[in-house]
């Protein structure tokens, strides 16, 4: 019995090494990527993490992406570290430079803080979108190219633009929360192998009683 692809192979398409599953490649430690979520890159699908950007080991924000996610090339998580102090009349971080500027050296309660970016289970992140720090993106959302993530997105809903906005909701709101409660990225990948025509289809009542 074949059960889909091995979550540990770095190239489950034999021959197209452009796919990667990422979390057999991802080595900071607070970036957590969850099993089948793969990266699309012809020009180097094992290094996705260039594109975690202001990703400071001394700030500790995570990012985090759930199971069954699709990311396409050139995506761009900017995360905390890219935060300037907002307070005051510049924003410019003379500190950096040293040589009698770090005399104001923020404290990082002065800086933005907005936690860690979690990314749901099964979402579609389109070509070159752009994930800004905090953000919370729902199961089953759909960020269109190039679009720029500023807020969070609601579970099953698809944004585009910038800042990205709401475009359409994909189901009714009681299929939405059958879908969340029903939360089939959970099960195992056996029973997902035998459901997969409830799973890329419709029928939310045919979902729930899947065995």
């Amino acid at each position: 019995m074949l059960y889909g692809a091995d979550p540990k192979d770095k190239h489950p398409m034999k021959g197209f090494p452009q796919i990667c599953f990422i979390q057999n490649t991802v080595s900071n430690p607070n970036i957590i990527i969850g099993d089948y979520t793969y990266y699309d890159d012809p020009e180097d699908s094992e290094d996705f993490e260039r594109n975690v950007l202001y990703h400071f080991p001394f700030i500790g924000d995570r990012l985090i992406i759930g199971k069954f996610c699709a990311l396409a090339r050139d995506i761009k998580f900017i995360m905390n570290g890219a935060n300037h102090k907002l307070d005051g009349f510049s924003t410019y971080p003379f500190q950096i430079f040293g040589n009698g500027w770090e005399k104001v050296t923020p404290q990082s309660e002065e800086l933005p803080y907005k936690g860690d970016t979690v990314i749901g289970n099964d979402v579609w992140i389109g070509y070159e979108a752009v994930m800004m720090p905090g953000v919370q993106v729902g199961d089953g959302a759909i960020i269109a190219a190039k679009s720029v993530v500023v807020g969070d997105v609601s579970p099953y809903t698809i944004v585009g633009g910038n800042p990205a906005k709401r475009i359409r909701q994909r189901f009714e709101d009681d299929a939405i929360q059958s879908l969340l409660e029903v939360a089939w990225w959970n099960w195992n990948i056996e029973k997902i192998t035998r459901n997969l025509d409830k799973i890329v289809a419709a029928d939310i009542d045919a979902l729930r009683s899947s065995e």
